[in-house]
C-alpha cells in the first residue's frame, strides 16, 4: 500500500481495491478529483493558477498545524489573502482543499480523517462533516462501471482527471461513439494496450488543449457562467455555413468557439481520426471469443 506522509501523519486516501461501487474522488495514488470542493470554479482555474494556489495553501495549512494553532486560523488567513473570484457564485470554493502528497499528484480535503490519524475535522468546513462524507457527484451514478474504470486506467493527472470525470456528456458521448464502432461496450482491460490507451488519452487531453477552445473566463465545458446565472453555450452552425455536427456534444464539452466553417471541419476531422484510430486498434486485436461465430 502506498502512503502519503505529512510530517508524522500518514494518509491512506485512495488505497485498496477498486470496488464495484468505487469512489471516484480518490481512486488511487496517482490522481484525484476536487471538483465538488469548487476546484474549477475560480475565475482563473488554469492549471498554473491552481497549482500555485494549492501549493501555497497546503504549505500554510501544515505550518499552522505545526505551530499548534486551530485550523480556523488557517482559514481566516486564506480567506483574507487569496482571490476568491468565482465563475459561478452559487458554488462554494472550499479553502481547505489542498495537495495530499509531496509529489502533488492528488488534491483533496486537508481536514479529512485519513490525513489526521482518524480525527475528522470536517465539521468546521462550510459544508460540514455529514455532507462532505455522504456526497457523491452525479458521475458515480451516470457513468457505467466500465467507463469509470477506463478513466481511472488512462488518466493519471489530477487536473485533467477531474475535468473529464465530471463532464458526463463528454465521457458518455465518446464511449458511445466507440461502442457503436467496435460492436460492444469498450472493455477496461483493453486499455493495457498502448495504442488504445494513447488514443483515449489523446482524446481526453483535448479537454485542455483543444485548438478551437474559447478563452472566455465564464466558459467551462458546455456552460457559460455569469455570476449567479448560467446557460448552455451554443454553436451557430448557420453562420458557419454548416449543418449541426454529429459531434456537437463533444464540441460543447471542449468549450469550442469556431471562427469559420473550415475550423469546424478541422475539428470534426480530428475527432473522426481519433475514433477511426481506436476502432482499428481495437478490432485488430479483438479476442476470438468476441467475434461472430461462423454461420457455416
Amino acid at each position: 500500500m502506498t502512503l502519503a506522509i505529512f510530517g508524522n501523519r500518514v494518509n491512506t486516501l485512495g488505497q485498496g481495491p477498486l470496488l464495484p461501487t468505487m469512489v471516484l474522488c480518490q481512486p488511487d495514488a496517482a490522481k484525484s478529483c476536487g471538483a465538488c470542493c469548487g476546484l474549477y470554479n475560480y475565475a482563473d482555474s488554469s492549471r498554473p493558477a491552481l497549482v500555485r494556489r494549492l501549493r501555497k495553501r497546503t504549505k500554510r495549512f501544515w505550518e499552522t498545524m505545526a505551530a499548534g494553532e486551530r485550523p480556523e486560523a488557517f482559514a481566516e488567513r486564506i480567506l483574507r489573502e487569496e482571490d476568491f473570484s468565482k465563475r459561478y457564485e452559487v458554488i462554494y470554493c472550499c479553502e481547505y482543499l489542498g495537495f495530499l502528497d509531496r509529489e502533488e499528484k492528488r488534491v483533496g480535503c486537508l481536514l479529512h480523517p485519513a490525513v489526521h490519524g482518524g480525527e475528522d475535522l470536517r465539521g468546521i468546513s462550510f459544508y460540514g462533516r455529514e455532507l462532505c462524507a455522504g456526497h457523491l457527484c452525479p458521475s458515480h451514478q451516470h457513468l457505467t462501471e466500465k467507463q469509470k474504470r477506463i478513466l481511472i486506467r488512462v488518466l493519471d493527472d489530477w487536473y485533467l482527471y477531474g475535468l473529464c470525470l465530471t463532464d458526463i456528456d463528454l465521457v458518455k458521448t465518446y464511449f458511445q461513439l466507440l461502442s457503436d464502432r467496435v460492436g460492444e461496450e469498450v472493455r477496461p482491460e483493453r486499455m493495457e494496450e498502448e495504442g488504445l490507451r494513447a488514443t483515449v488519452q489523446a482524446f481526453f487531453s483535448w479537454k485542455v488543449s483543444w485548438p478551437f477552445r474559447s478563452e472566455e473566463t465564464g466558459r467551462l465545458g458546455k456552460y457559460f457562467f455569469d455570476g449567479s446565472e448560467y446557460m448552455i453555450a451554443r454553436i451557430d452552425y448557420e453562420r458557419l455555413g454548416r449543418r449541426t455536427s454529429p459531434f456537437h456534444p463533444l464540441f460543447l464539452s471542449f468549450t469550442s468557439e469556431f471562427r469559420s466553417g473550415e475550423e469546424l471541419d478541422q475539428g470534426e476531422a480530428m475527432i473522426r481520426a481519433n475514433l477511426d484510430r481506436f476502432t482499428r486498434f481495437y478490432l485488430e486485436k479483438k479476442p476470438l471469443a468476441l467475434e461472430r461465430p461462423c454461420p457455416y
